[in-house]
């Protein structure tokens, strides 16, 4: 079954099979989003951002509009969301990931959403929260000789002395709220907060050298269940930026 199949099946209508990513029932009045996998962290999908009014290549994107309009209709008009999985291949981009992406495959069953909105991104979810975050590890591996501040850690691992760091840096309240665990609980507080790294390591997927006053930052358990609730995480601009805060370090 080709994708154009399955969404005529539903009821659903485009401007252009051949780009765009979301359709409409006009007659039952809901819309149809694919979810890329790639755009997608438990059930809460990526499906629209308005840094995709252009392409890779610097030039309009044609299904932007369209996009923009059905994700209106469902804030303003009442209609419902639906997603369906799409699976994602870049093997039309280039060397320097330039190019148009490719549906691989997709998953002909849709699945009702509600529609959530973080700075200029909007997400499909069914309301609840990945349970997926990244655990910080208590076995240290090395500081690099010589250097104060760099401390050397694999994909999967939190470095304590990275943490120490970081917080002796930044201090020990949220970043993003404010929030400090000492101050509402007491002594038994104190010090108590998750160490953000401002890129995944699971995105990195090597031994590298980590600057802790770089590339983390001291965030609470409810901001850190935030900006991993998406698939890709939340920026902590971005949450800053829905909460209303624009004093980020």
């Amino acid at each position: 079954m080709s994708r154009k199949t399955f969404v005529e099946s539903q009821g659903g209508t485009c401007r252009n099979w051949n780009w765009s990513w979301s359709f409409i029932n006009e007659k039952m009045k809901f819309i149809i989003f694919g979810a890329w996998d790639k755009n997608t962290e438990g059930s809460t999908a990526l499906i629209f951002d308005e840094a995709w009014e252009r392409n890779s290549a610097g030039r309009k994107n044609p299904a932007y509009p369209e996009a923009r309009e059905h994700i209106r209709l469902v804030e303003e008009e009442g209609y419902s969301l639906k997603t369906f999985p799409m699976i994602y291949s870049d093997e039309r981009k280039d060397e320097h990931g330039i190019g148009p992406a490719k549906i691989k495959g997709f998953v002909p069953e849709l699945t009702p959403k509600i529609l959530k909105k973080v700075g200029g991104k909007w997400y499909a979810s069914d309301g609840t929260l990945s349970t997926l975050l990244p655990e910080e590890v208590e076995n240290p591996e090395r500081y690099a000789e010589g250097a104060s501040r760099i401390v050397s850690v694999n994909a999967y691992e939190r470095n304590a002395k990275a943490r120490v760091a970081c917080i002796k840096h930044y201090g020990a309240a949220c970043i993003v709220c404010g929030f400090n665990f000492q101050t509402v609980y007491g002594q038994i507080g104190a010090g108590f907060i998750h160490v953000h790294h401002l890129v995944p390591l699971s995105d990195i997927k090597k031994q590298y050298e980590l600057d802790p006053i770089k590339h983390l930052r001291p965030v609470c358990p409810n901001c850190h269940a935030i900006i991993h609730s998406t698939q890709p995480a939340l920026t902590i601009e971005q949450l800053k930026s829905h909460l209303g805060r624009k004093d980020s370090p």
